[in-house]
């Protein structure tokens, strides 16, 4: 039984783009390792973008930092 989380900024996420990432990802898990659909699990959470970070960085002040300029 596979499990996948994937994780995204709370950035206007739509229930499409969820439904499509949810589609892709069982497709990839049933062609390269031939895994059963009915069985393969995709979880989405969906992370504040203060509580998200990189390059030592908190995203929300990197890109409040970006969209000022």
């Amino acid at each position: 039984m596979p499990y996948i989380n994937i994780k995204v900024t709370d950035e206007n996420v739509t229930n499409k783009q969820k439904q499509l990432l949810i589609e892709g990802v069982t497709k990839i898990l049933v062609d390269v390792l031939d895994k059963k659909p009915e069985t393969t699990h995709i979880v989405i959470d969906e992370v504040p973008i203060t509580n998200w970070g990189f390059n030592g960085e908190q995203y929300a002040q990197s890109k409040k930092f970006k969209n000022e300029k």
